[in-house]
């Protein structure tokens, strides 16, 4: 215990105060050390608090029916992954499926635009004005109001993307339908 000096005079230190220790993460007065949150606790509310917006984001889901099963500690455990099982189970690439779903995401964030250049245009000519540019009646280039051929732009560009899109999928349709009957014929 360290003395203390008042007006000059050397006092011992009361033995009733306790020296302050260090608890490594501190301590909340009137609470047990024992109910405290441990510091994995404590790093882990953090990085939920600085990263939970941008987990709560929506995303799109794998195709894959195989989900890894989550530990204790929120890591994934991927247990027999990477085996001779999980490449049985996991369909083989399709490059004209993954080109359809990139132009879907495509397509999704067209009609977004879309909807927001639509609501800007009062009344219904722009659905007239748009059945005549599906139709080829109307170019872009007729039309004088900016938002107008704005939304035309992007009504032939989702119109576009369908129709690539549906290409795409009947091709990987065709291919895969080929490969099964070659497939079955090689069995009988």
């Amino acid at each position: 215990m360290n003395d203390e000096i008042i007006d000059g005079i050397e006092v011992p230190a009361s033995p009733i105060l306790a020296p302050i220790r260090n608890r490594g993460y501190g301590s909340v007065p009137g609470l047990d050390d024992e109910e405290l949150a441990n510091p994995d606790e404590l790093e882990r509310a953090i990085w939920m608090e600085e990263f939970g917006p941008v987990l709560r984001l929506p995303y799109k889901a794998s195709r894959c029916p195989i989900r890894p099963s989550i530990d204790m500690d929120g890591k994934p455990d991927w247990g027999a992954f990477a085996s001779v099982d999980f490449d049985r189970i996991q369909p083989e690439f399709d490059k004209a499926r993954y080109k359809a779903d990139k132009l879907r995401e495509q397509l999704k964030d067209t009609i977004i635009t879309l909807e927001m250049i639509k609501e800007r245009l009062p009344g219904k000519q722009k659905y007239q004005v748009l059945k005549l540019l599906r139709k080829g009646v109307l170019g872009l280039d007729h039309i004088s109001n900016e938002d107008m051929r704005g939304l035309g732009r992007f009504y032939l560009r989702a119109l576009r993307l369908r129709r690539e899109i549906h290409e795409l999928e009947e091709a990987s349709r065709w291919r895969r339908q080929r490969k099964a009957e070659a497939w079955l014929e090689s069995l009988g």
